[in-house]
């Protein structure tokens, strides 16, 4: 909560003195129309990683358990990925990216935002001595999550639905894969067929992608409806 308290403190400051601007332009600061954006991201993405783990189920014929649920660990959970998802956005998404898009454009401060979050979870993952390909996979992959989030910042003019998208999918992982301090939450593997190296990499590769693209197919939608373009010059006009 330290760490959050101090980003959020170094945030206002930049934005303060490069750009005499406050945390509002982060959109930050929930309302109305930023709580919609935060639920239109984590529905999206939770019904995303559900087909994902449906498809994976059919490929790998995997058996599920289905655990007792301990509704306090749900809830321990939810609130450890709203801080972790809400200390990341705000240092790849917050005012980094917010003072780039203003200083050299959106399409460049996106792709740096976007390469830099995917360098990033190189040492979260403490991959810093995998071999080569490894690390590359890591890159990309987080590193088009990363695009797509920024572009969502970029269009939306808010961290919220980013921030959706991004508990959404931490939250909904954990409740049936192994990860710490949670994980397992919902389900457990009891069994599946293992692919053959060549089909296990193909298969690499969507997983890694999938939700990204879905997510960026599922943001064009989205901001070509009129619904959703007059809610955000609504929004842009406070």
């Amino acid at each position: 909560m330290l760490g959050l308290l101090v980003i959020i403190v170094i945030s206002w400051v930049l934005l303060h003195f490069i750009e005499k601007k406050n945390l509002n332009v982060l959109g930050i600061i929930p309302n109305k129309n930023r709580t919609i954006q935060f639920t239109i991201g984590l529905v999206m993405i939770s019904l995303i990683c559900l087909l994902m783990i449906y498809i994976e189920t059919q490929i790998k014929s995997i058996t599920w358990k289905q655990q007792v649920v301990n509704y306090k660990s749900m809830g321990n959970a939810f609130i450890y990925h709203l801080r972790s998802a809400l200390t990341e956005d705000l240092v790849f998404r917050g005012a980094l990216l917010y003072i780039l898009i203003s200083r050299i454009g959106s399409k460049w401060a996106i792709l740096i935002s976007a390469f830099v979050f995917g360098v990033y979870h190189v040492f979260s993952y403490g991959m810093t001595n995998d071999r080569i390909v490894p690390i590359i996979y890591v890159v990309l992959v987080t590193g088009f999550t990363g695009y797509v989030w920024a572009y969502g910042f970029h269009k939306t003019k808010s961290i919220m639905l980013g921030l959706g998208l991004h508990i959404g999918y931490n939250f909904i992982m954990t409740c049936f894969y192994p990860s710490q301090p949670f994980g397992e939450l919902l389900f457990t593997e009891l069994s599946k067929i293992d692919l053959s190296e060549w089909n296990q990499f193909y298969y690499s590769l969507f997983r890694g992608f999938f939700p990204s693209i879905m997510t960026l197919i599922g943001f064009k939608l989205l901001f070509k409806s009129n619904l959703f373009i007059n809610h955000i010059k609504e929004e842009n006009a406070k």
